[in-house]
């Protein structure tokens, strides 16, 4: 097999994952001779997650950038990552799936005819409002919260006392200004980059969900790879992950300064009362010995 491979993100195309991943195509590209190459296709060109793997699992995509969120509908050992509170900092989350256990997570997807390659950052999600600082959990009660369309991020919300409210991604900042909902939740880099800091005036630093995301690549395309050639896609994928885990920190640390010379309140949050409301939730999603022995060994590797 030679050639371009097409890959697929719908992160814009400035998005360090979206970066990793060219870097990941020069890295192939200069050890082969310009034989091999990756094309990305940003922005949600080829479609959304949920569509580009569907596709990429048929072959039609070559390598595909996905959260893990809409892993968990299909591949019930991709759901420890997603759980609240699992990860309590974001060198654990890095810590675990450098690990074994991040490598039998990406070997679980083989089945869906799809090759798990390495695994970045999503970074930390908070709770942003435009009604209220949120300290504790009784602070959420009421508020209508923004969700993905999620079943796991939907119960996680309505355990908090909130209301969870399941709205298109895009709609997020209207929604928020005209009151249709009182906040929602991201990374800090989102919060900036869709200006929801311009209209959610309280972020709560709950870093409830440290989800990572995925780079998987088609099991029909894998297949057509020569061994040799497989072994330097893996190789590739590794060194991507330092160079997305350097430009996520960047973003990162450029969205708290916007943030810092803003007019929205950031306050800390003891997160030990919002993580004790989400036992219901673990094990409505935790069901098999596997899962649990998975979350298992996540819980042992945190410091302390």
């Amino acid at each position: 097999m030679s050639g371009l491979l097409t890959g697929a993100d719908a992160h814009p195309g400035d998005y360090p994952t979206v970066r990793a991943v060219e870097f990941m195509g020069r890295y192939i590209a200069k050890r082969t001779g310009g034989r091999l190459g990756i094309k990305v296709f940003a922005g949600g060109q080829l479609g959304n997650e949920t569509d580009t793997l569907e596709i990429t699992s048929f072959g039609g995509i070559d390598l595909n950038r996905v959260n893990f969120a809409p892993l968990n509908s299909f591949e019930p050992m991709t759901l420890p990552f997603s759980l609240p509170f699992i990860f309590d900092s974001v060198s654990h989350m890095r810590r675990v799936v450098d690990s074994d256990v991040g490598d039998e997570v990406l070997a679980s997807l083989e089945p869906h005819k799809l090759i798990g390659l390495c695994i970045y950052d999503s970074g930390a999600r908070s709770f942003y409002n435009a009604r209220r600082p949120i300290t504790v959990p009784a602070d959420m009660k009421g508020l209508k919260i923004r969700v993905p369309a999620s079943d796991l991020y939907i119960s996680m919300v309505n355990a908090l006392g909130a209301n969870a409210v399941p709205i298109p991604f895009s709609e997020i900042y209207q929604s928020l200004a005209q009151g249709v909902i009182d906040g929602a939740e991201n990374n800090w880099p989102t919060f900036v980059s869709e200006r929801h800091y311009e209209v959610a005036k309280y972020l709560s630093l709950t870093q409830h969900l440290l989800t990572p995301e995925t780079l998987v690549m088609s099991k029909d395309s894998w297949d057509r790879l020569q061994p040799e050639d497989q072994a330097l896609i893996r190789e590739a994928a590794k060194a991507s992950v330092i160079e997305m885990r350097r430009l996520w920190d960047i973003r990162v640390a450029e969205a708290k300064a916007t943030v810092a010379a803003s007019s929205v309140e950031v306050n800390e949050v003891e997160t030990q009362p919002f993580a004790e409301l989400m036992r219901p939730v673990w094990d409505q999603f935790i069901t098999t010995p596997a899962q649990k022995r998975v979350v298992q060994r996540i819980l042992e590797m945190k410091e302390g």
